[in-house]
């Protein structure tokens, strides 16, 4: 039996993605160079995905949490430009690229459920992630 006590952001299914796409790209970034700047911003960026969420699920008011909601955001969208990036530079391959592209395609839409949860922002009806 686990008598782990949960925060509240561990119960968040983004942050459990998040933790997971944490796990995968580690498994990228450890077979490429330290040196190499996008690996470097992916390892970074995808940790503030996670801090982000962590703090802002933390905050008590809506636009508290929409702030760091919306910083997790911008840094899933930053992996996504780091992992087209190795992809060019031919670091990853297409299939890992594009993999690790869904993965952060569900965090980015998660996210994005959780602005608008938590916002007072207007937004088109039906509104989908495309990006």
């Amino acid at each position: 039996m686990n008598n782990k006590i949960l925060f509240g952001h561990e119960k968040l299914i983004v942050y459990q993605r998040a933790l997971e796409f944490i796990e995968w790209s580690d498994k990228i970034c450890s077979r490429i160079h330290w040196n190499v700047n996008s690996r470097n911003y992916l390892e970074r960026a995808s940790d503030s995905i996670l801090l982000n969420i962590a703090e802002g699920n933390g905050k008590f008011t809506p636009n508290d949490r929409c702030k760091f909601f919306d910083i997790a955001h911008g840094s899933a969208l930053e992996c996504s430009g780091c992992l087209d990036s190795l992809f060019v530079r031919r670091k990853i391959s297409e299939d890992e690229q594009v993999n690790g592209i869904n993965k952060i395609k569900e965090i980015v839409a998660m996210l994005i459920g959780l602005i608008k949860s938590n916002s007072d922002r207007v937004y088109e009806p039906n509104e989908e992630y495309e990006g």
